[in-house]
């Protein structure tokens, strides 16, 4: 007798987690040892790790890099960069936003969005948090080649989400009582 089980592929397997720091110490996260480390274009800091070694471009991955703001980003902003970001997936061929959350921690914002979308006949899924931090932009992103791709190596992009680690210096930043941000009012003291 043959159950559903046997028709599917094995699940994949941590042979080895290691953590990528942040040369400027912004952010860490965990990732398989396994996984063959690319540059990421347009973000020379970032950096991509995907299961598939010597491509070109891999379109499985999880990524992640840190873009410098002119401002300091405050709760009060959530709102409007919620609007922001929701434009900027527009961006995206066939659209499918699956889930969304924003979340104000202090002054810490994060925008946690996981959609599909399509990239010529191709259907991508990615799940990305965008988080802004201070004066700093911190953009992780696990996304799958296809939806089947996606949902077979999510336990590596979990592991990923689950450990992004953001360093204390830039906590203190976003306290909005340790950095003369009062709560009740939206002017710096």
């Amino acid at each position: 007798m043959t159950t559903s089980t046997s028709t599917r592929p094995p699940r994949p397997r941590f042979t080895g987690v290691d953590t990528f720091s942040d040369i400027h110490g912004r952010y860490q996260f965990r990732f398989p040892t396994d996984w063959a480390r690319y540059e990421l274009d347009g973000h020379p800091e970032g950096v991509m790790f995907s299961p598939y070694p010597n491509l070109e471009s891999p379109k499985t991955f999880i990524s992640a890099y840190a873009v410098p703001l002119e401002f300091d980003v405050v709760a009060e902003d959530l709102g409007d960069l919620s609007v922001a970001v929701r434009e900027g997936l527009q961006q995206f061929d066939g659209l499918n936003v699956e889930h969304e959350a924003d979340d104000a921690l202090g002054n810490l914002l994060k925008f946690d969005r996981t959609f599909t979308f399509r990239e010529g006949e191709a259907v991508r899924k990615r799940h990305t948090w965008i988080l802004y931090v201070g004066t700093w932009q911190i953009v992780f992103a696990y996304q799958g080649e296809s939806v089947e791709d996606y949902d077979y190596w999510l336990p590596m992009g979990n592991t990923m989400f689950f450990h992004v680690k953001i360093p204390e210096a830039l906590w203190f930043a976003t306290d909005r009582d340790l950095n003369g941000f009062n709560k009740s009012n939206t002017q710096r003291e």
